[in-house]
């Protein structure tokens, strides 16, 4: 009888595999003054790094860093966000966004709204006093760095 089990355990057809979900906080994300933010798996958490700077931001440098020996950085490759933890596919909370147009950090989260919409919020203390900036998905990686 464990025999016949066994076989027909065997020879039984394989359960369908999950559908992969195809929304997803990773990839590029165009921000509303057109640079690109590369969104990525880091040290088992979310990050995200300056992947390319529009030429109109006017600013290519970490200028306005409040540690001075990190002002002459250059925004193209630099981390904006690190810690996040992911809640699902589609969240994701507990991080850290550094602002270099101000200079400030937040605490923050990341909400996936479809696959090509992503909602930053950011805030000092709680989430209620915050402010949110909405991110498109880029359609392609961006060429290379550029400032």
């Amino acid at each position: 009888m464990l025999l016949s089990l066994l076989l027909a355990l065997a020879l039984a057809p394989a359960p369908p595999a999950p559908a992969a979900a195809s929304a997803s906080l990773l990839g590029n994300w165009i921000t509303p003054d057109k640079s690109i933010v590369e969104v990525y798996s880091c040290d088992r958490a979310i990050c995200m790094r300056i992947a390319h700077v529009e030429a109109t931001v006017g600013q290519s440098f970490d200028g306005l860093n409040p540690d001075a020996s990190k002002r002459d950085r250059r925004l193209c490759g630099l981390e904006i966000g690190s810690g996040f933890a992911a809640k699902d596919a589609a969240h994701a909370e507990g991080g850290k966004l550094y602002d270099p147009h101000s200079g400030n950090t937040y605490s923050g989260t990341l909400v996936l709204s479809d696959d090509s919409t992503l909602r930053l919020r950011g805030y000092m203390g709680i989430s209620l006093l915050g402010r949110t900036e909405v991110w498109h998905r880029a359609p392609s990686a961006p060429e290379s760095c550029k400032s």
